[in-house]
């Protein structure tokens, strides 16, 4: 049996899950289901399957630093593709194929969307190795999801005969859009329909040789991108230019369906019906779906109080919410922003979004609390001309050496100790102790200590912009 690789592509945004999921920070980041959050759960679930090696990720280059924490606090070593522009999953699967195929002997890749939710992961794991037998004699395997209503919003799989043995598995006759009520209706009437998982098992050059007669062009770019990349830790950059080239498609436009049509030259595609609780979560009722319930119907995390309220979900991020006598709805609070949706409209929140992005407000993309490599800071009051932060630094972190044109900066340390370069000067400042950053000087902020570093920074100046920082240096690599 060949070597099993994990293949997570975290590369999408999840625009319906706004305002919990922003595009800086997705939902695939986010613990929306349990205390791991979507892309932890989704690496930890093949825990335990025979053959198991290292998982490798692909994703957006800007959450590089947030995935490599999230796999380190799940004890995982693991490499991570960095894509410098979103070109969809056709390409990140052929990334993460060809530098699984130069790394070992042709792997078998288990190939896995970060922000799927799968409730029994024992049954997943036991399709998952009758799936691998079938990719190494070099079938495509996919899986189809049991569907228990005539669902709008899935692409549908049609699944053919039975394949001999016990693997449970069927040919697959053919991939079918998302299809209107009616239509959805006399698919699960059938009993020979699936939903379509965008779940996928075969071996790395299963998947290259297929794209080389179906997308040359995707194969070709990414091929060209991978021999020039750059390694970073566990971090593989591939080369900016090349890849920006690539066209962008996914797996199932690329290859799956011309697959299922039994074209030339092309391996066996199979389906594996799963039935293990799955959902892909790509909005706001598909969320309240899978969560645990009261009698009531009711779903609900934070500080919530309900009072007469039915099938309503209820999402507390910062503040008590009460709710009075709801029924179908959806209330989503943040510390920026609050979501309320009727259950039948939460496909409609990426239309607010489009709307957010189009006035170029920052909601939209950013949380109040923005991840860095360093830490984290949290922007809890502004006005004109002044701006107050908190900013959290990790023990042994440091912060670029850089400088502003536009702001000053005072800083006051709450808790641990910060050592602090200003101009050609290098000092410690201790908790309740303050220091001040002139407009121009050339600064650094670190934690020298073996505790969090806490503290609150108040700007000042004509232009606060993020995008007013030089840096000198800088550990992570930032521009």
């Amino acid at each position: 049996m060949s070597k099993i690789i994990p293949v997570v592509l975290s590369g999408g945004s999840g625009t319906r899950l706004w305002p919990l999921s922003r595009e800086k920070y997705p939902k695939q980041l986010l613990p929306l289901v349990g205390e791991q959050s979507m892309l932890q759960a989704t690496v930890a679930r093949m825990d335990g399957i025979p053959g198991l090696a290292e998982p490798l990720l692909v994703c957006n280059e800007e959450h590089r630093f947030v995935v490599a924490e999230q796999l380190r606090l799940l004890g995982k070593q693991g490499k991570v593709i960095l894509e410098p522009f979103g070109r969809n999953t056709a390409p990140a699967l052929t990334l993460a194929a060809l530098w699984a195929q130069q790394q070992s002997d042709d792997p078998v890749l288990v190939v896995m969307p970060a922000d799927h939710v799968i409730l029994d992961e024992v049954v997943f794991r036991e399709a998952v190795v009758k799936a691998a037998k079938l990719a190494d004699i070099g079938i495509a395997v996919t899986f189809g999801i049991t569907p228990d209503c005539p669902e709008t919003g899935y692409g549908y799989i049609q699944q053919g005969s039975a394949l001999a043995g016990d693997s449970g598995a069927f040919k697959l006759s053919r991939f079918v859009e998302k299809p209107n009520r009616e239509v959805a209706e006399s698919y699960l009437d059938s009993g020979d329909f699936l939903w379509n998982s965008g779940i996928f098992v075969m071996r790395a050059t299963t998947w290259l040789n297929a794209l080389e007669v179906c997308r040359p062009d995707i194969l070709q770019a990414c091929r060209a991108a991978l021999q020039v990349c750059g390694k970073d830790g566990d971090f593989i950059r591939v080369d900016r230019n090349l890849f920006e080239q690539c066209p962008s498609d996914s797996i199932d436009y690329a290859v799956m369906e011309r697959l299922s049509q039994s074209c030339i030259d092309l391996p066996d595609c199979a389906v594996i019906p799963l039935a293990a609780g799955w959902s892909d979560v790509g909005a706001w009722d598909a969320l309240w779906k899978v969560l645990p319930k009261c009698d009531q119907g009711n779903a609900f995390r934070g500080d919530v109080m309900l009072e007469g309220c039915r099938d309503t979900l209820v999402v507390s991020e910062s503040r008590l919410v009460a709710c009075i006598g709801l029924s179908n709805l959806i209330v989503v609070e943040t510390d920026d922003a609050v979501l309320v949706a009727h259950h039948d409209a939460t496909q409609d929140v990426k239309k607010i979004v489009d709307r957010l992005k189009a006035e170029k407000r920052s909601v939209a993309q950013w949380h109040r609390k923005v991840y860095r490599p360093w830490g984290w800071y949290d922007g809890v009051d502004s006005g004109q001309r002044f701006q107050v932060k908190r900013i959290g630094v990790k023990p042994g972190a440091a912060l670029s050496l850089q400088m502003h044109h536009h702001r000053a900066e005072h800083w006051i340390v709450v808790s641990g100790t910060a050592k602090v370069t200003r101009g050609d000067e290098v000092f410690l400042v201790s908790e309740n102790q303050s220091t001040y950053i002139p407009l121009g000087v050339t600064h650094r902020l670190e934690n020298p200590g073996v505790v969090p570093l806490e503290m609150i920074e108040v700007q000042s100046g004509s232009y606060l912009g993020e995008d007013d920082i030089v840096r000198f240096e800088d550990t992570y690599g930032r521009s």
